[in-house]
């Protein structure tokens, strides 16, 4: 069952969440980023600069010493590369509404940055899980584009349900988090994606 879990925490690990995201969207709501077309090169870019260039901070990180493990059990492990992965994504974020200049991909990733930011600063002070935070906050960002995609988004949206229901055991499972850890991590991705739908859309 271990061997499942750790499988289920790598497919959905929080830093793929962004390319999920903007994957369903391309293929289910392309119209949201108008006038940019879907291509292959432009969910590269996402996963250079959400994915790639995130993992390598936290492999530096482990090469130096400053973590003893990738998955980071301890809370004071945290701090120091979720400070620049936070970072990181601000500047992405800029860059992107610097170069593309699309207001649907700029708000976007401000709301996934808002909640990259977020967790980092509540890790000063508590652990959550930034697994379940993630999962919970695409599902958030989708759940007020339903409408407008005619029910095209409907089938994603109960998939990732379904994943954030496995990742959320799987986290249990590996006794990464406590269930009041994996819950805070839940209801803060989603309120935080919920939210910023809302304000920005």
């Amino acid at each position: 069952m271990k061997g499942i879990a750790k499988f289920i925490s790598i497919v959905l690990h929080p830093l793929l969440m962004t390319s999920y995201l903007f994957i369903i969207l391309f293929f289910f709501l392309p119209i949201i980023f108008q006038p940019i077309r879907p291509s292959l090169a432009f969910i590269g870019l996402i996963f250079l600069m959400t994915f790639v260039l995130p993992a390598l901070n936290f492999a530096f990180f482990k090469i130096t010493g400053t973590i003893d493990n990738l998955t980071m059990p301890e809370r004071r492990q945290r701090t120091l590369p979720f400070l620049f992965i936070s970072i990181l994504y601000c500047v992405v974020t800029f860059l992107f509404h610097w170069k593309v200049s699309v207001a649907s991909v700029t708000n976007l990733l401000m709301i996934i940055s808002a909640l990259v930011v977020l967790t980092a600063l509540i890790t000063l002070f508590y652990k959550v899980s930034i697994h379940s935070a993630a999962i919970w906050g695409v599902i958030g960002i989708l759940l007020p584009l339903h409408k407008s995609s005619n029910g095209s988004l409907l089938p994603s949206i109960i998939v990732l349900i379904v994943a954030a229901g496995l990742v959320m055991s799987s986290r249990l499972q590996l006794n990464a988090h406590t269930p009041r850890e994996v819950l805070t991590g839940s209801v803060l991705g989603f309120g935080i994606g919920f939210a910023g739908m809302l304000i920005l859309f």
